[in-house]
């Protein structure tokens, strides 16, 4: 079994993919690369990188695909200390005149940039699901903590200011689901557009901004140590609204994909 990475985003670009200049020159069977990339999760343990990279001149068209070798002399890792996902190894990659085999191509020379769209859609759509999973996570022990939680001479739900956060938990958890399953569905049939998957992101994710958000609040000091579910992902909110394309991004990319845009 092999660990693999992704390595797209660079410091100077972040979500902009097609203004990506890590360089690439051709160097007889080989190809070397040079500069950085970013965010890279796994990085510290994987054995290979799919690993975009600039072929020829700038924007969408000369972007192109790499399988580079995790042990490739001149390739070195800044590791990266984050708010939330612990579990994920996360790096800066440095590459300094690594040499890749022009066999380790994946696809066509300067036409990488259509597969790596495709692969952000299905990102946001994953991204969507964890999005919704959470807030449900979230819902369920805010609701569960209020029923059982005695404050003020009874359970925290008699109090109306709880009983309308985890309304509005609900509402915004429900809503959510909906659209995540018309979107599955849109998959399956093949019906579905760019514009609903990033649609569908946005409100997922600000869902789970706003069940974390809200459960934290009615916790109280036990949703602000560590130990609840809530916690957890009060942390972790925020990597999925600026995962697979940050939030004004996204808004952007769905208003040209459904022509608000001449």
């Amino acid at each position: 079994e092999k660990i693999m990475a992704l390595a797209v985003t660079e410091p100077s670009g972040r979500s902009d993919v097609a203004a990506l200049r890590l360089g690439a020159l051709p160097d007889g069977d080989d190809i070397t690369i040079t500069r950085d990339k970013t965010f890279t999760a796994s990085r510290g343990q994987a054995d290979s990188t799919v690993c975009a990279v600039r072929t020829r001149g700038s924007g969408a068209r000369g972007i192109s695909v790499l399988l580079v070798d995790g042990a490739s002399p001149g390739l070195a890792r800044t590791p990266l200390a984050k708010m939330g996902w612990h579990c994920s190894d996360t790096a800066t990659l440095h590459f300094d005149g690594v040499r890749v085999p022009r066999s380790r191509l994946l696809g066509k020379e300067n036409e990488g940039f259509r597969p790596l769209l495709n692969n952000f859609n299905m990102e946001r759509f994953g991204l969507a699901s964890m999005a919704v999973a959470y807030a449900r996570v979230c819902t369920e022990e805010a609701t569960e903590w209020a029923k059982q939680r005695v404050a003020f001479g009874g359970p925290l739900v008699q109090q109306q200011a709880v009983r309308h956060r985890l309304v509005d938990m609900h509402a915004a958890l429900g809503a959510a689901d909906c659209m995540l399953h018309a979107v599955a569905r849109g998959i399956l049939q093949n019906t579905h557009s760019v514009a609903e998957l990033c649609m569908l992101k946005n409100q997922a994710t600000a869902a789970v901004q706003l069940c974390a958000s809200s459960a934290v609040h009615i916790l109280g000091g036990s949703g602000f140590v560590r130990g609840s579910k809530s916690e957890r992902i009060y942390r972790e909110t925020m990597v999925l609204a600026i995962g697979g394309g940050a939030t004004d991004v996204i808004k952007d990319l769905a208003a040209r994909q459904m022509g608000l845009l001449a």
